[in-house]
């Protein structure tokens, strides 16, 4: 996938762990877990809103573009 999900290096960065996190933006820890391990298909604006608000960051440091093409 060409979208890379860096929530746990912003967790790292703030030394937030996992429960910490979901509980500051309202979801569960495994519901968290599926988003920060890359496995979450689709993420809401609200939840990325919540994320960025909990670790002091903006969208583009929670994901980022890799053009797959490019590292083949």
């Amino acid at each position: 996938m060409s979208i890379v999900v860096n929530v746990d290096v912003m967790m790292a960065k703030r030394k937030m762990s996992l429960s910490e996190l979901a509980e500051k933006i309202g979801i569960t820890p495994a519901n968290l877990s599926i988003l920060k391990t890359g496995k979450a298909k689709a993420v809401r604006f609200t939840t990325l809103d919540s994320i960025c608000r909990a670790l002091d960051c903006t969208p583009g440091d929670v994901l980022e573009f890799r053009n797959e093409s490019e590292t083949l």
